[in-house]
C-alpha cells in the first residue's frame, strides 16, 4: 500500500511540474540547472488495431529536441513527430528521448478478428453462395480457394461450386486468416421414366431429376429409331428400340424407347370396279398415323394420299397402304 501511495505521489508531482513548465516557461531553466531532467508522456500504454494511427504527446523538462524510436517498426512505426501507425499484430515499445531524459510507451497491436458467419457449407454443383465475413478493423478481406476446380471464389467472397469434392476457402486480412470448408455434393441423376413405348411420330418429353445446376446433355444411341433434343424432347422415327442417355457432371441415366410396329388393315381384301368408277377406301392404322397409299398398276387403278381409288382401265391392280414399313393391300378388279 505504501508503494502505491508513493507512486501516486510521484505522479502528482510530475503532473504539477509539467503544468508549472507550461504556465511558467522560465521554470525549465531552474529545473535543468538543478540537474532535474524528466519526460512526461500522455500515455504509457496503448492498444491499437492494425491500421490505426495515434499521436503520442510528450513534455520534457529541458529544451532538448524530443525524439521517437520504435523497438519493432514492423509492428508499430513512429514518425519524428510521434505519429504511430499500427502495422501488424504484436507489441512494440516507443522510446521517447529529450537529452538525458527518456520514457517508454508500450504499444499493443491487437490481432484482427475475422467473423465468419458459416464455416462449413455443403453445395450442389453449379450452386453459388455468398460468404459473409467481416474484419474487426473494417479492412477489405481477401479470399482464396485451395481447389478452384471444385469451388472457386471471387474477390467479394462469392463461391461457385464446380464439381463434387472438397475445398477450403481462406479469408485473410492484416496478417490474420480464417477458413471456410466447402463440400460439393456428389451429383445425383435420375429420369422420370425408364421405359417408354411410342408409335412413329410419337413424342414425349423426358424430365431429368438432379441436384446439379449443370446443363444436362442428351443423346440417342439410334437416332434412326428415336431422336432427342437438348431439352429432353424425344421423337419416334421408326419401329425399333433406342436408348436415350442423359449426362450431368459425368453421371448418366437412361430411358429405353420402344417404337412399336403399327397394325395396318383394309376392311375389304378385294373389290370390283367399273372403268371410270371412284371409291374411297381408307386403311385402318393402330398408331393413328395416316398411311402412304400406292398402286401396283396405275394404268388399271390409281390412288391419292387420302385413299381415293380411281378405276382407269381394265385389269387387276394392288392398292397398298404403308405405315412405318408395315403394309396392307386390297386387290382391285376393273371391268
Amino acid at each position: 500500500m505504501k508503494t502505491n501511495h508513493k507512486l501516486r505521489l510521484q505522479a502528482v508531482m510530475l503532473v504539477l511540474c509539467m503544468v508549472s513548465m507550461l504556465l511558467f516557461p522560465g521554470n525549465r531553466e531552474d529545473i535543468s540547472a538543478k540537474g532535474i531532467d524528466f519526460l512526461i508522456l500522455g500515455v504509457y500504454e496503448k492498444s491499437l488495431e492494425v491500421g490505426d494511427e495515434f499521436c503520442i504527446s510528450a513534455v520534457a523538462s529541458n529544451r532538448n529536441k524530443i525524439t521517437f524510436r520504435s523497438s519493432n517498426s514492423k509492428v508499430a512505426s513512429v514518425s519524428t513527430y510521434g505519429q504511430i501507425i499500427a502495422k501488424k499484430p504484436g507489441e512494440a515499445k516507443i522510446t521517447v528521448k529529450a537529452g538525458k531524459a527518456q520514457a517508454r510507451c508500450r504499444i499493443i497491436v491487437k490481432k484482427t478478428r475475422i467473423d465468419v458467419k458459416q464455416k462449413n457449407i455443403s453445395m450442389d454443383n453449379g450452386d453459388i453462395f455468398q460468404l459473409k465475413a467481416v474484419a474487426s478493423t473494417g479492412h477489405a478481406l481477401t479470399y482464396k480457394s485451395s481447389k478452384k476446380s471444385i469451388a472457386s471464389v471471387d474477390e467479394k467472397g462469392l463461391v461457385t461450386a464446380k464439381k463434387p469434392g472438397e475445398a477450403t476457402i481462406t479469408i485473410s486480412v492484416d496478417g490474420t486468416s480464417e477458413i471456410c470448408k466447402i463440400k460439393v455434393r456428389e451429383t445425383r441423376v435420375k429420369l422420370d421414366r425408364t421405359k417408354v413405348t411410342l408409335y412413329r411420330k410419337g413424342e414425349i418429353t423426358l424430365s431429368v431429376l438432379t441436384n446439379s445446376k449443370t446443363e444436362p446433355k442428351w443423346k440417342s444411341n439410334k437416332s434412326s429409331v428415336a431422336t432427342v433434343d437438348n431439352k429432353g424432347n424425344v421423337t419416334a422415327v421408326k419401329h425399333g428400340t433406342a436408348t436415350i442417355t442423359v449426362t450431368v457432371d459425368g453421371i448418366r441415366a437412361t430411358c429405353e424407347i420402344m417404337v412399336k410396329q403399327p397394325k395396318v388393315s383394309f376392311e375389304q381384301s378385294e373389290l370390283s370396279l367399273k372403268q371410270g368408277e371412284k371409291i374411297c377406301l381408307k386403311a385402318k392404322v393402330s398408331s393413328g398415323n395416316e398411311p402412304m397409299y400406292s398402286s401396283s398398276n396405275t394404268t388399271v387403278a390409281t390412288v391419292d394420299e387420302e385413299g381415293n381409288i380411281y378405276a382407269c382401265g381394265r385389269g387387276k391392280a394392288y392398292i397398298y397402304a404403308n405405315e412405318d414399313g408395315i403394309k396392307a393391300k386390297v386387290i382391285i378388279h376393273v371391268k
